[in-house]
Order: structure tokens, then sequence, then C-alpha cells
């Protein structure tokens, strides 16, 4: 009965597009008009639209005409015109929802639109990314838009002093990372007067990639800590106990509660080993003057059992570093709470630094309900509609794609160990790289993609490898990506915000050649402007090969915890109607 009624109506989704429908038909039809405008005319209108919000109009009667001047400004600059598409994605927006656009469609610009409207009342726009190299890439980029349409755009970075941060929160429009503007109030609310703060009132919040912010990362603290007491001597005395200790006899490992917990035998062993090394006083582990004792024991077991070096974390120049389990990218300046860190660096026979104080908290959860209104965009959001729509009050629209996918998905492989599995893998990666087909190869952890690596470097297969360790590097290895013949290993870094071009990226490719010689592009302007030519001619000639081969071939090492980690992996092939396959 519920598949016949949908067949009639059709899905939630399909019905809010069809009444998108006639919107997108009235911006479509001012677009001969704006057209014939002259560019003064065209910045003219940015003064009034003001004057009309100022007389009382609402942003709603200006969205026809606000996105319609948008389309036409990117035209003249950038050169790049809205789609269909993108202007419903834009609407859905500045409606307050979340838009699942697959990947590839343009999202960077649609926010275009909904940014420019809602900063015309002159309360502040905040368009949030996951990194800080899209903050600034994005700022510059589509920051074109905005400042000739007489906009002001900020850059909200780590490391900014006081001044530049006032600047880049006072624009119309400030885009910036998640934890920066999070740590920003956090600041703002440390000072004695509210004529010190740095942000004005949270107005409008458009995020990138929403899911991975309100949702894999909603409980996240962000902490801006003093400095606490010294760290106990005790964490090297109980680090040197625990190995001492046995699975299932001592302790009983929960992976999935992650979790772990002494057994009876085990308290008596500890009890026995901690009183060898004079690391326990009274009669038991329980004694009251013993409960730093049993802390401190507990969390170097966690550190021992649960966390492992180039999964949870790295070690690099004596400092342990966390790896954020969802990007793939290393956390830098985090530190575990409650002694975790400590018990981590002793393990890992490292400098311990002290234990830190908590000064001031938020979670990004309790961050963005601040806002008074508050959109997102990515294209992995209708597997968690309910949670969107019970946590945030958000509404999820999917936006249907401007050409249809090409791109074919294999159904999955099992295999009985690892090592079949690891053989099975480069094995595929040859077959197809003999073809010249571009692969990307995606693991869930440093230490994953580092056993491919050294399987292929052993075949002497050229390779590149993109996790934690090299993330410096991220955008040149994105650009080669997609080059004939190109291999990347990757862990799930890959996955979000970043383009790959088939064929290669020219501008990049360009930048990549003049690094490696020690050249600056801003320096050299036009011998920059003619490798960029050259190249362009080379990326597009492979580009027609790739296509002719299928498009980028993506190999899934294993399921990701989270199906949308997957699905973010699956939609670097196949963009924008480009043929693509993966497994």
């Amino acid at each position: 009965m519920f598949d016949i009624i949908k067949k009639i109506f059709g899905t939630p989704h399909e019905r809010a597009v069809r009444k998108m429908k006639p919107m997108v038909r009235k911006i479509n039809d001012l677009e001969p008009e704006i057209e014939k405008l002259s560019d003064a005319k065209l910045q003219a209108k940015t003064a009034e639209f003001r004057e009309r919000i100022d007389n009382g109009e609402s942003l709603d009667k200006l969205l026809f005409e606000s996105f319609a001047v948008v389309r036409e400004a990117s035209k003249r600059v950038l050169g790049m015109r809205h789609f269909d598409v993108q202007l419903m994605g834009g609407i859905v927006l500045h409606q307050g929802k979340i838009a699942e656009m697959r990947t590839g469609e343009g999202k960077t610009l649609v926010a275009t639109l909904p940014a420019y409207l809602n900063a015309l009342p002159g309360k502040g726009v905040h368009i949030v990314t996951v990194n800080d190299y899209l903050a600034r890439r994005d700022a510059e980029w589509m920051g074109e838009i905005y400042k000739w349409l007489g906009l002001t755009v900020g850059n909200v970075v780590n490391h900014q002093p006081d001044w530049e941060k006032r600047a880049a929160y006072k624009a119309d429009i400030a885009y910036g990372q998640n934890n920066e503007f999070g740590f920003d109030y956090l600041r703002d609310n440390m000072k004695f007067s509210a004529l010190d703060y740095a942000q004005r009132p949270l107005n409008y919040a458009i995020i990138d990639e929403v899911d991975s912010i309100l949702i894999d990362e909603a409980r996240t603290p962000l902490i801006i800590s003093g400095q606490g007491q010294r760290s106990s001597h005790k964490y090297r005395l109980v680090n040197d106990v625990i190995p001492r200790l046995r699975n299932e006899e001592h302790y009983v490992v929960d992976e999935k509660g992650h979790s772990v917990t002494l057994t009876d035998e085990g308290i008596e062993a500890t009890e026995v080993l901690l009183k060898e090394i004079g690391a326990l006083e009274g009669s038991n582990l329980y004694d009251p003057v013993n409960l730093e004792t049993l802390h401190i024991v507990n969390q170097c077991l966690r550190a021992h059992t649960l966390y492992k070096r180039d999964v949870n974390y790295m070690v690099r120049d004596g400092e342990v570093l966390i790896i954020d389990e969802f990007t793939g990218r290393v956390l830098k300046g985090r530190r575990w709470s409650d002694g975790l860190h400590q018990a981590v660096e002793a393990k890992e026979n490292v400098p311990i630094k002290e234990e830190n104080r908590t000064m001031a908290t938020i979670t990004f959860q309790n961050l963005f309900r601040l806002y008074n209104k508050l959109a997102g965009m990515t294209g992995t959001a209708d597997t968690e509609a309910s949670e969107f729509h019970s946590t945030y009050g958000l509404d999820v629209r999917v936006i249907p794609t401007n050409k249809p996918i090409a791109r074919v998905d294999d159904d999955d492989i099992v295999y009985k160990t690892e090592r079949e599995k690891f053989t099975a893998v480069v094995e595929d990666i040859l077959e197809n790289n003999e073809k010249g087909v571009p692969i990307l190869v995606g693991t869930t952890s440093v230490e994953k993609s580092g056993a491919i690596s050294r399987i292929l470097s052993k075949r002497g297969i050229e390779h590149n490898v993109l996790n934690a360790k090299q993330h410096e590097n991220e955008a040149y290895v994105v650009a080669q990506a997609g080059s004939k013949g190109a291999i990347t290993v990757s862990t799930n870094m890959a996955g979000r915000g970043t383009d790959i071009v088939l064929g290669g990226n020219p501008e990049m490719l360009a930048k990549l050649k003049f690094r490696e010689e020690g050249r600056d592009p801003d320096a050299e302007e036009e011998a920059f402007e003619d490798l960029v030519d050259q190249l362009s001619e080379k990326c597009e000639k492979e580009k027609e090969e790739v296509l002719e081969l299928g498009g980028l071939y993506i190999i899934g090492t294993e399921r990701h915890e989270s199906r949308r980690i997957d699905n973010q992996l699956r939609g670097r092939a196949g963009r924008q109607g480009d043929p693509g396959r993966s497994r």
C-alpha cells in the first residue's frame, strides 16, 4: 500500500523538488533582463537590495532577484553559471535546511546564493568548512563574487592576531574551520567585557560537510585549558606493569563499547605487581589512598588495549598526535583528557606532559544551536535525516544530480584472511593499472594505508600515499590522482572537499612543478600561466583517454563504521556524469 502511494505522490524529496521547480523558473525568467545590465548597474543591485530590506521587504521576497544577480556575477567574474539543481540547493539552504547534493555537484558555488542573500541585512554569515585549507581556498575563490558585488569577505584561521580576527568577523561573510568558530566563541566568553568580543551575535551559518560536523563530531568537546597539576610519576611505573597482565584472564576488552575491565584475578595480579614496585599503599587497590593509582591503572590499560599506534594516534618528534577516525587527519593541539594522553605517552616512552585544567568548554552540538538560522550541505545526509531533525530541527532535502550518475558500484567481496584480501587488492590494482586506469585505494587507518604502500613498493609499483603523515602534500597528491595510470593509496582524508579531476588538475600540477624547482608562481606570473596552458593540453588529452578506459576506479579495502564515509569514498568517482567504478 505504501509503495502505491509513493508511486502516485512521489517520495517527500521528489515532492519538495516539484515545489521548487516554479521558483527556479522564476529565477531563470529574470536571466535575460539581468544579462542586459552593465557591470556598474549589476553591482548597484546590492545597495538597492539593502535599501529595500531597510524599508521592510523580507529576504524571501528578494530571493529570486538576488539569486539571478549572483548567478550573473558568477558568470562574469568566474565564468561559472549556476545549474538549476544548484539554484534548488541554494533555496534549501536559505530555508534553513540541509541540502544533500552528490559529490562533484559544485556545493562550493551553491553556498554563494544564500550567503549573499543572508549577508544583505549586515548581521554576518559564517560559512563553515572542515579544514583550514578549504576555508582559505573558498574565501579566495568565491570571495571574488562577493567582493565584485560590494560585500566584504573574511577568513577566520588559526593563530591570527586579534585585530585580524575582529576584521574577519566584521565582514559580511566569514569563511572558517568549525574548530576556529568554536574556540573564538569560548575565548570571547572568557573576556571581561562584551566590547572586547571578536564575534558578533551568531546569525546564520552554512555548514559544508554538515554530517561530519554535526553528527560525527557533535559530542566532541572544544576545551580551552590552563595549566593544571604536574603529571604523576606513577604513569611510568604503572605502564611497566600492564604488559605483564594477560587478556581474558586478567582483563576483558569490550571492543564495541570501547572499554576494558579488570577481572578479579586481574585485580589480585595488579596488586601483587604494584606492591613489588612500591606503587601501592594500604591493603588493596580500592583503598581510598590508592584512588589516583587505580585511575592510572585503568587509563594505562585502555592505552595498551584500545588505542593503537597509527590507527588512533601517531608519534612524531617525541609527541603523541591524535588521528581523527572520521577524516583521517591529525588533530593538532588536541589532547585526550583524564590522564589518557599521559598513559599513551608512557606507553610510547615519550616525555609525559602535564595534565591540564579545563577553563571553558562547549560541544559543536551546543555551539551551532546558538545560531538564529542554520543550514548545511553534504553528499551524504539522508541516512541520518531523523537525527538531524530530532537534535537540530533540520530537515534534509535530496537534490537531484545535474547529469545522471554513470558510476558502476560493484558488490563487496569478502575474504577469510587479511593477507588474502591484500593480495587480491594488489592484483586488482596491477590488472587495472596496466590498462592505464587511475586508481584510488581507500583504507580506514594510517597503518593499513602503510601496509598496502609497502606491498606496492616491494613490487616496484609507483604510487602516492595520502594519510595523516603526508597531509601537507594533500592538494598536490589529489591533483594527480585522476591522471592516467595514477595510483593513490589514501585514508578517508581523500573523502571530503577535494575534487579529483580526470586527466589531472593543470593548475595544481603547475604549482607542484614550481614548488619542486623552488620558484614562486606569484613572482613569475607569465611563466606560470604558460606552464598551466601547456599542462592543460596534456591533461585534456589524458582526460579523453581516461574516460575511454571507464574513469576513476575506487577500491575500498574495508567498510568503515559509518556508511556515510563509504559513500563519500565512492563519490570521488563518477562526478558530473563522468563514468567511474567502485568496489
